[in-house]
C-alpha cells in the first residue's frame, strides 16, 4: 500500500539563474524558511529530488505539541505555536490546524510522577496543563475503558494535516515570488572565494549566497559528500488512518500502547507508541560511540536488526560531483513497507477500549523515516564551526520525530540565522558544532513522538 498522498504543488515554471537562497527539501522546515526569507524580500528557490512532502512531512502523526519536548526546545516550540495559530490567515490557505489538547494517560504511578515533572517543564511558559484524574480522564473521553491511573492534559497542544501543510506552504512562497523545483535533485554545493556561490542540480546550476539543507534522512548523505560530519540515524514510524469515525472524540489521545488524533476528515490517525524494531545500517556502526548515551536511555525498548536497509546503504555512493548522477535521483522518495502487525495491535486496543472505535475500518496504511540525532534535538545552524564548514550554508534538519510541530519555528529561526536578523530565540542548542566542541551530548530519554 503506498504512502500518504499530500496535496500537489504545481512546479515553477523555470530554474532561475540566481537566487538569494536555495532550500534544499521541500519538507515542512524548508518551506517554513521559504515562507520567512519570501516575505522578507528574498529570491528563494526550493529544490526537491521528489515531491513537496513527500517523505516524513506528510507521514507523521500530525501532532502539534509543547509537552514531552526537551526543555531545550521548548521555546522555539512556544515561537511554532504561535506561528502555526496564524498560519491559516497568513497564507490565505488550509492546514488544518487546531488546537485541540492532548491527554496523555498514565497506567502507573511511575509514570504519573514522569508527567508531574513534565508539568513542572512547561510552567513557566504560562502554559495551562493540569494533572487529571482517571475519573476526569474517563469524563473527557466517554466509554472509554483502559486501565489507567491518571493522564497529564494539555489544552494548548494541537494537531495539523501533514498532506496539507507543507504544500500549502509552499504555494505561498510561490505567490510571494519563490520558486518550487519538484524532481530536482541538489547534486553538489558550489563555492567561490571560500564561500558559497551556488548550487548544481540535476537540471542546471543556479547561483546563490547561501544554501540551506533541509533534506531530512538525506542531510547526512548530502553533507557528508562536502566533508561535513552531521551524527544522523534513521528509525522508521509506522501509521494507519481510519475512514470517519462519526462518534469518536475530538481530542488527542496517548496511552502507552496507541496514539491517535481526530483528522479533518472524520478518520482517525493511529499509531503504535511502542518502539519499532531498529534496522541496523553501516552508519549505525559509525555513529555508534555518538549514539551510546541515547543508547544507554532506552536500552530496554530497542529492537535491533538487520534487514534491506543495511545492504542499500552499502550500495549507496558515498561520495559524487556535479556531473555525476547523485544518490537522491536514484531513490525520490523513500516509501517503506509499514510494519502492520505493529499497528494492527495498536488499533485492537483502540477497539478494544473504546465502542466508538469497534466497527472502524482501516484506510490505508504507511510507514516512513525519522531523521535523529544524538541528543534528540535539531541542528538549526551554520556550519563555519565545523570542519569543511562554509559561510552561507546552514542545515535545519535531525528533528528526531519532533519536527512537524515544530517546524514553523524552525524556519523562522533558519531564516533568522541566514538574513542575521535578531534570532526569535537563543540558537546556541541547536548550533551544528556541539557534536565537535567538546559539549556534553545528553539526550533526554522517551521524546522521540510525531
Amino acid at each position: 500500500m503506498p504512502g500518504p498522498k499530500p496535496d500537489l504543488v504545481e512546479n515553477s515554471a523555470a530554474l532561475p539563474e540566481r537566487a538569494d537562497v536555495v532550500i534544499i527539501g521541500g519538507g515542512i522546515a524548508g518551506v517554513c524558511a521559504g515562507l520567512e526569507l519570501a516575505e522578507q524580500g528574498l529570491k528563494v528557490a526550493i529544490c526537491e529530488k521528489g515531491h513537496v512532502a513527500g517523505e516524513q512531512s506528510s507521514r507523521n502523526w500530525g501532532w502539534v505539541r509543547l509537552t514531552h519536548r526537551d526543555t531545550r526546545e521548548l521555546p522555539l516550540m512556544v515561537e511554532a505555536q504561535r506561528i502555526w495559530q496564524g498560519l491559516d490567515a497568513r497564507i490565505g490557505a488550509d492546514t488544518g490546524y487546531t488546537r485541540c489538547g492532548v491527554t496523555f494517560t498514565c497506567a502507573s504511578e511511575a509514570a504519573l510522577a514522569a508527567e508531574r515533572e513534565s508539568l513542572e517543564e512547561l510552567a513557566p511558559y504560562q502554559i495551562p496543563a493540569r494533572m487529571l484524574s482517571r475519573d476526569e480522564v474517563l469524563g473527557m473521553f466517554p466509554g472509554l475503558s483502559l486501565d489507567i491511573k491518571g493522564a497529564l492534559h494539555n489544552p494548548y497542544d494541537g494537531r495539523a494535516e501533514p498532506q496539507k501543510a507543507a504544500p500549502a506552504i509552499a504555494r505561498a512562497v510561490q505567490a510571494r515570488g519563490g520558486s518550487v523545483h519538484q524532481h530536482c535533485a541538489v547534486r553538489v554545493v558550489e563555492t567561490a572565494a571560500g564561500r558559497v556561490s551556488g548550487v548544481v542540480t540535476e537540471k542546471g546550476r543556479i547561483a546563490c549566497s547561501a544554501v540551506l539543507v533541509a533534506g531530512g534522512v538525506w542531510s547526512r548523505l548530502f553533507l557528508g559528500n562536502l566533508g561535513i560530519d552531521l551524527p544522523q540515524l534513521r528509525t522508521k514510524g509506522n501509521v494507519l488512518r481510519t475512514d470517519p469515525v462519526p462518534e469518536g472524540p475530538e481530542g488527542t489521545l496517548k496511552y502507552p500502547e496507541f496514539a491517535m488524533r481526530r483528522r479533518a476528515d472524520g478518520g482517525y490517525t493511529i499509531a503504535s507508541a511502542l518502539p519499532s524494531p531498529y534496522q541496523l545500517t553501516p552508519d549505525s556502526f559509525r555513529l555508534f560511540k555518538a549514539f551510546l548515551p541515547a543508547l544507554r536511555n532506552e536500552w530496554r525498548s530497542i529492537n535491533l536488526g538487520v534487514g534491506p536497509s543495511f545492504f542499500e546503504a552499502l550500495r549507496t555512493p558515498r561520495h559524487w560531483s556535479g556531473a555525476e548522477v547523485s544518490p537522491f535521483e536514484k531513490t525520490r522518495v523513500l516509501d517503506p513497507e509499514p510494519d502492520s502487525t505493529m499497528i494492527d495491535r495498536a488499533l485492537a486496543v483502540v477497539k478494544s477500549s473504546y465502542p466508538a472505535f469497534e466497527t472502524a475500518t482501516v484506510a490505508q496504511k504507511w510507514a516512513g523515516y525519522i531523521d535523529v540525532l544524538p541528543d534528540i534535538i535539531p541542528v538549526i545552524s551554520g556550519t563555519e564551526g565545523v570542519k569543511n564548514g562554509l559561510p552561507g550554508l546552514y542545515v535545519a534538519s535531525g528533528f528526531s520525530g519532533h519536527g512537524f510541530g515544530l517546524g514553523t519555528g524552525a524556519g523562522r529561526l533558519a531564516a533568522d540565522l541566514i538574513t542575521g536578523r535578531s534570532p526569535v530565540v537563543d540558537p546556541a542548542p541547536f548550533r551544528l558544532h556541539r557534536f565537535s566542541d567538546g559539549s556534553k551530548i545528553q539526550p533526554k530519554s522517551g521524546v522521540i513522538q510525531r
